[in-house]
């Protein structure tokens, strides 16, 4: 007999999509829509603010774990920098993996004129408030990056998600604190620490019981906002196109490749266990969001040790982002070739590089690569009125780029627990 109870959570998941969208549909069909967005997506938007509202206390509390159970500064040093440096080496993969597809499918040359006019006449104002906070952060300098890493408050910096990167400073101060005073000094603190870490994965385990009412209402939402919208999908087909083949590349063959050849972990093995994340990835586009899961599952189903886990995925969820860096490399030269810009070598270069750093402070929340996204075109001199006409189809796009960034999270995480403690190993590989 069936049980609900006894199916496993990514099958419940993926049942969630399936009746979600047939929901949406079915409501939709029968001019319910606004009941959807009344009284059904807001259980989602519960889903998502559950899974944020958990995000910042896991980061902070497994990173001072995590770094003070290191034991001494030197392996810390070697982790820390490894891990940096393999996630930029992946996103530059990506984003010249975005590049190359694009240059060759050339899906600017598809897009009607009429629909590029009726986009721009409806998501106007959008893209003027996305051009006005990208102008914004074009303007604070270059090194306002590293300025914006070092909190004014750490109680103003741990109310806001999108503020990652100074909650990481700082339990990497704390962690790092730990080790520095010693191990009978510190010794008073770790089962206060292990007791907090308990009790939010705990927590975790009762937010992930409420995932498939979330994920059921999240995708009836998606249906019911973007089924006007048909034209949109018919004539941004080839933009689509390139970006899904991308972003499958991505997923499907070079992750599940590089795992087995450089982590000696069977591909076969690496996409079984990760399924489920990618499920929660896809369906709540936001990897911060899937922080916590990801974090539980990947140590009990994909071997990845807390010590590496603790570390690796926070830092991971706020600088990695592979699907999000491919995905702007093919939007933008879609703009371009839209209005019939030819790129130089120069600019070309400029794009790799500024996608690259723009990924790093890309949030890793729902639509957070839109401000990127045209703070970089504002860079090359492509017009940004461009972005408007992609809007209509970002959403799910999005939750595949999720995937993606999800997927190349792990992959670091297996790779730096086989090479962990042995960095000549790495380098010779």
């Amino acid at each position: 007999m069936f049980s609900l109870r006894r199916t496993p959570l990514y099958l419940q998941i993926l049942l969630a999509m399936v009746l979600g969208a047939l929901a949406g549909y079915l409501l939709l069909l029968a001019g319910w829509s606004e009941a959807v967005t009344d009284w059904i997506k807001p259980w989602g938007t519960i889903f998502i603010r559950l899974l944020k509202l958990i995000a910042v206390p896991l980061v902070f509390i497994s990173l001072v774990k995590g770094v003070s159970q290191m034991g001494d500064l030197t392996q810390l040093s070697r982790l820390g920098f490894r891990t940096v440096g393999t996630y930029l080496i992946t996103t530059l993969l990506a984003v010249s993996l975005g590049l190359g597809m694009v240059s060759l499918i050339q899906p600017g040359n598809y897009l009607p004129e009429d629909k590029t006019a009726a986009l721009n006449a409806e998501y106007l104002s959008n893209i003027n408030d996305q051009v006005h906070m990208a102008d914004e952060l074009k303007n604070d300098g270059p090194l306002t990056f590293l300025v914006d890493i070092i909190p004014e408050n750490l109680a103003m910096a741990a109310t806001d998600n999108s503020k990652m990167l100074q909650i990481i400073f700082v339990a990497l101060i704390a962690g790092i604190a730990l080790i520095a005073i010693g191990k009978e000094k510190a010794a008073p603190l770790e089962p206060v620490i292990d007791a907090v870490n308990t009790v939010i994965l705990k927590i975790i385990d009762f937010i992930m019981l409420y995932a498939p009412v979330g994920v059921f209402a999240l995708m009836a939402g998606m249906v019911t906002d973007f089924a006007g919208d048909t034209a949109i999908f018919a004539s941004l087909g080839m933009y689509a196109l390139t970006v899904i083949l991308c972003l499958l590349l991505l997923i499907l063959g070079i992750y599940p490749l590089a795992t087995r050849l450089f982590a000696n972990y069977p591909a076969f093995s690496y996409l079984k266990g990760i399924f489920p994340i990618q499920l929660l990835a896809f369906s709540t586009s936001s990897s911060a969001a899937t922080l916590p899961f990801t974090m539980e599952h990947s140590q009990k189903h994909l071997g990845i040790s807390e010590e590496t886990a603790s570390f690796v995925f926070p830092v991971g969820a706020t600088i990695n982002m592979d699907g999000t860096s491919a995905y702007q490399a093919v939007s933008i030269l879609f703009i371009a070739q839209l209005y019939g810009i030819d790129l130089t070598v120069a600019q070309l270069l400029s794009v790799l590089l500024l996608t690259v750093l723009a990924s790093i402070g890309t949030p890793g929340v729902p639509g957070g690569s839109i401000v990127m996204t045209v703070m970089v075109l504002s860079s090359i001199g492509i017009p940004t009125e461009g972005l408007v006409i992609i809007l209509g189809i970002d959403r799910p796009l999005d939750m595949l780029r999720t995937v993606v960034n999800v997927s190349g999270d792990v992959f670091v995480a297996k790779l730096m627990d086989k090479y962990k403690g042995k960095p000549s190993d790495l380098i010779s590989s």
